[in-house]
């Protein structure tokens, strides 16, 4: 276990994450139905490639296109968690403390 965290840790790239999450979101939200939606993955493991890429001054090897897939692809799961815990009892536990209400 602690070598696949010590893995992640080596490859995982937060811009990267941040920024397909943002992108993959606005796609979601601006394309309306589900064709998109199974290609979300796929566009974002390509941007993720592509701004890992840029971020380290256009160079490329293994390591950057792992880099990049690997936060890419994050980016979705971790959309997926959020959104799960959004609609979870806790999610809405939080949104009524937001609103002012009791729960």
């Amino acid at each position: 276990m602690e070598n696949f965290l010590t893995c992640i840790e080596n490859y995982l790239v937060v811009l990267v994450v941040l920024a397909c999450l943002c992108v993959g979101f606005i796609i979601k939200h601006l394309i309306p139905g589900d064709k998109i939606n199974k290609f979300i993955p796929l566009i974002m493991a390509l941007l993720g490639v592509f701004l890992n890429v840029w971020i380290n001054s256009w160079a490329f090897s293994p390591v950057i296109l792992l880099g990049g897939l690997l936060s890419g692809l994050a980016s979705t799961g971790l959309h997926q968690v959020f959104k799960q815990f959004i609609e979870s009892d806790i999610g809405d536990i939080i949104k009524g403390i937001l609103r002012g209400g009791r729960t």
